[in-house]
């Protein structure tokens, strides 16, 4: 099991910033992938941002230049810094994770979510 705690979220301006965390905790060695997602009401759910296992990274269109995905200082988190928000960045973002948590058994693992709201 992989247990997977969001926090950061919050209400801002356009044009403002905010910065998310990821904590994970559990079966942490056995996680190949972890990143960001978002839902708005009514939308699906949307990657905003991925770490693979080699490190490379994958960002959703709408945020590329704006949001950086990176490891956290603290051990075992993922940030999400996002600048230049718009009113169409509101979501509940998520916290996701890919782990194997034994061999050929891959699950994917959902934190709480917290809510970003971007006001005009």
């Amino acid at each position: 099991q992989v247990q997977l705690v969001e926090s950061g979220g919050g209400l801002v301006q356009a044009g403002g910033s905010l910065r998310l965390s990821c904590a994970a905790s559990g079966s942490i060695s056995s996680i190949t992938t972890m990143g960001w997602y978002r839902q708005a009401p009514g939308k699906q759910r949307e990657l905003v941002a991925g770490i693979m296992s080699g490190g490379s990274i994958n960002y959703g269109d709408s945020v590329k230049g704006r949001f950086t995905i990176s490891r956290g200082n603290a051990k075992d988190t993922i940030d999400l810094q996002m600048n230049s928000l718009k009113p169409d960045d509101t979501a509940v973002y998520y916290c996701n994770a890919v782990a194997n948590t034994r061999p050929g058994l891959r699950l994917g693992y959902w934190g709480q979510g917290t809510q970003v709201t971007v006001s005009s």
